[in-house]
């Protein structure tokens, strides 16, 4: 389950595409909710329902020289009850019991055996109520201490034996007593303290890992702690949160993988829901590849009286100045040879949900003296061209993106595993030109609960 939940991370904030150098750091907390009965019937199948001395009925269990024995104990199906940090355990249980004793000095046999005496065979088999109580807590350097007592047999019927009808009962009690405390002597020494550092570092070692991203990049979370509250359990459902403070980022470039060592928990935050406070950074290389993919090769009629001439642009390519500003530097053939180059602020425009490049200016360089003498042809027709390709309307994406992660965020991921959730506000906050690439930065704010029907093991 801890990789499944992982994925969950990876996937939920991969859909959250867009957003910081210092990044702004996110906050992403999310409850779990595990449906007890399946585990409760797991425990079931894997308890066994009867027990009895060793080959019965044939053998004896003989604990002394002056006592035999031997037993047949059935259970009833088991009774379990989850509550806060603690877990009820009790059932029924069903016995008959058969002995018979002789007279011994030492290990010298004095008398042959007596004849046999038995309760629960020509009567109803004898009840007691049987149970134990754990509870369970988690520190913050993974270990999971658990406590288990026994609870005090109760006989619901009396064992009496031989012809006289003397009362074993509380014989055969404090007898069980020691059999129980055995047990939970053993499952303390297995399971007392268990740690879960080992299985968290691999969680960790997921959440550090660089994932790949069709058509977008590659995704990094950048975790940089992690914090859990007390499972607590209710109504047969135990409630695990997870929260996790990261700085993701996207990025063109696969980032080096970089093993950390998983830091201890830290103290819950009581948070709701996620606020993730994306980082994309959109290489210039990249940029130039689509723009050149738009303007490459597109013909401008630069035709104006007795100008009739044309330019073709050959290649562009995407940097950014020492004071933000994108520039842009169209190369062009035709009737003319030179460059221009464009200067602007990129800007997100909230009004509209664009993202465009304001202040639209540019240096033409040609030796062209017709070009050089009639630069508003060319304002006219390439630098148009140019403010129509640098306005990008993200109204249809953030609609489209928010339906789809609505949609992922309810359904099941797996088997037995399934969301519940809404994204509530889904928008870029701003975009800068630095001078390795385009920072582009964005929030995501959202609620998710995961329920955990079934588990497969």
């Amino acid at each position: 389950m801890i990789r499944t939940c992982c994925t969950l991370f990876m996937l939920l904030l991969a859909g959250c595409l867009f957003a910081q150098s210092t990044p702004t750091l996110s906050q992403i907390d999310i409850p779990i909710i595990v449906q007890l009965k399946p585990i409760y019937q797991l425990a079931e199948g894997k308890v066994d329902t009867l027990f009895t001395s060793p080959n019965y009925p044939k053998d004896w269990v003989q604990s002394d020289c002056a006592t035999r024995y031997k037993y047949h104990f059935r259970r009833s199906p088991l009774r379990m009850r989850a509550v806060g940090n603690s877990m009820d355990l009790s059932f029924t249980g069903f016995y008959q019991i058969v002995g018979s004793t002789r007279l011994c000095t030492g290990t010298t046999v004095l008398s042959p055996w007596s004849p046999e005496c038995s309760c629960g065979f020509k009567e109803p088999e004898r009840r007691v109520e049987i149970g134990f109580t754990s509870s369970f807590r988690l520190l913050p350097d993974y270990r999971l201490l658990t406590t288990i007592a026994r609870k005090e047999p109760k006989a619901i019927d009396k064992c009496t034996v031989c012809f006289w009808g003397q009362d074993v009962t509380t014989t055969v009690v404090t007898g069980l007593k020691a059999e129980l405390d055995a047990v939970a002597k053993a499952i303390k020494d297995s399971f007392g303290v268990v740690n879960l550092r080992p299985w968290m570092q691999q969680a960790w070692n997921l959440l550090n890992t660089t994932y790949a991203i069709p058509n977008a990049g590659y995704f990094n979370l950048h975790p940089k702690s992690i914090r859990m509250e007390q499972p607590q359990a209710k109504n047969n459902m135990l409630q695990i949160k997870i929260g996790i403070t990261a700085a993701p980022a996207v990025s063109f470039v696969k980032e080096p993988a970089v093993a950390s060592a998983l830091p201890n928990l830290s103290p819950a935050m009581g948070n709701e829901g996620f606020q993730i406070n994306l980082e994309a950074a959109l290489q210039y290389d990249s940029l130039s590849r689509v723009l050149n993919g738009m303007l490459a090769g597109k013909r401008f009629e630069v035709s104006e009286g007795l100008i009739s001439k044309h330019v073709v642009v050959n290649s562009t390519d995407v940097r950014a100045d020492s004071s933000g500003n994108l520039l842009i530097r169209v190369d062009f053939g035709g009737s003319f040879n030179g460059t221009v180059y464009f200067t602007g602020k990129p800007v997100y425009d909230p009004a509209t949900k664009s993202v465009l490049v304001a202040d639209l200016a540019y240096n033409l360089q040609s030796r062209s003296f017709l070009l050089n003498t009639a630069k508003w042809l060319f304002d006219k027709k390439i630098v148009g061209e140019l403010r129509k390709r640098t306005v990008f309307p993200l109204n249809d994406y953030y609609d489209t993106a928010k339906v789809a992660l609505n949609e992922w965020l309810n359904k099941e991921w797996t088997r037995g595993i399934r969301g519940e959730g809404s994204i509530s506000d889904l928008q870029l906050e701003t975009v800068a030109a630095q001078r390795e690439h385009l920072l582009i930065r964005s929030r995501c704010n959202g609620k998710l609960v995961v329920k955990v029907s079934e588990i497969v093991l």
